[in-house]
């Protein structure tokens, strides 16, 4: 049996989310199948020579253990170490950059600039979204009027995104392993981001999820697409999670959790026959 490292925070407080029962209920189910141990990021540095493959799951924002995280991103190029996922995303495993990329490139997305002098290409609207580049789970976000953006980010300014604060109807989120398509997830109360059902992807949802998918092209991993449906009926991207995206997994149905568990597997297997 391969020999995995599986990375993660059981004791990080994320808002809405049990990141400690969902990594639980996986690393339970692959067992079965691979000689596994649960490693904090913070001491991964020390142990994934050891093992075939590391895995990263729900282990928090980066920005906790930056010094790690960076050795880590040097251990994959230097040692050539197996990572799960792949590490050569362009969404959020590198940041918040690719929202201005894709808005420059007239995809479906919620549009971004990080210049308060671009601000005219952005919709006017009542409010706008301010957060970090380097933020995550919500940290640092605020919702405020035009005035307070220019108060609040300078010209010099090339850490923070503008966004337009939009007047959606809900959001949802669909869930990839390697290209395939696996699930689906909506939050019917807009007000409840993290209280979610199972949603019924139409064609045209996964035409527009694909189109991230594509374009990302990582090598392999999960990945999650989250978006808003906006008032015109039209989604946007809200943030391509290629990182360690939370899933949600215990709120599937077990069909559900079962197929995803074996394209999860089959996965994982590939990528550790992979020489």
């Amino acid at each position: 049996m391969k020999k995995i490292l599986f990375v993660t925070d059981l004791y990080y407080n994320a808002n809405g989310r049990r990141y400690y029962e969902e990594d639980l209920f996986i690393t339970s189910k692959l067992r079965d199948e691979f000689k596994l141990v649960i490693c904090n990021p913070k001491d991964m540095d020390s142990f994934n020579d050891e093992f075939d493959l590391t895995i990263f799951r729900n282990a928090g924002p980066v920005a906790n253990f930056p010094d790690e995280y960076n050795k880590f991103r040097n251990k994959i190029k230097t040692n050539n170490l197996k990572t799960y996922n792949s590490f050569d995303g362009k969404g959020d495993m590198n940041g918040k950059d690719y929202l201005l990329e894709l808005t420059n490139l007239n995809y479906p997305v919620i549009k971004t600039i990080d210049r308060i002098d671009d601000f005219d290409k952005l919709p006017n609207v009542d409010k706008y979204v301010i957060k970090p580049k380097d933020g995550a789970d919500s940290i640092g976000m605020e919702i405020v009027s035009e005035d307070e953006v220019y108060k609040k980010v300078s010209k010099e300014d090339r850490n923070t995104l503008i966004q337009p604060a939009i007047n959606f109807e809900y959001e949802v989120s669909f869930y990839f392993i390697d290209k395939d398509f696996q699930y689906a997830l909506y939050a019917p109360d807009k007000s409840k981001r993290w209280e979610l059902k199972e949603y019924k992807a139409t064609k045209e949802d996964l035409e527009f999820a694909n189109k991230f998918i594509e374009w990302n092209n990582i090598d392999h991993g999960i990945q999650r697409i989250d978006a808003c449906r906006d008032e015109n009926g039209e989604l946007l991207l809200v943030e391509l999670e290629d990182l360690n995206p939370y899933l949600s997994v215990l709120e599937l149905s077990s069909d559900v959790q079962d197929k995803f568990i074996k394209s999860l597997v089959k996965s994982v297997n590939r990528v550790l026959e992979d020489k």
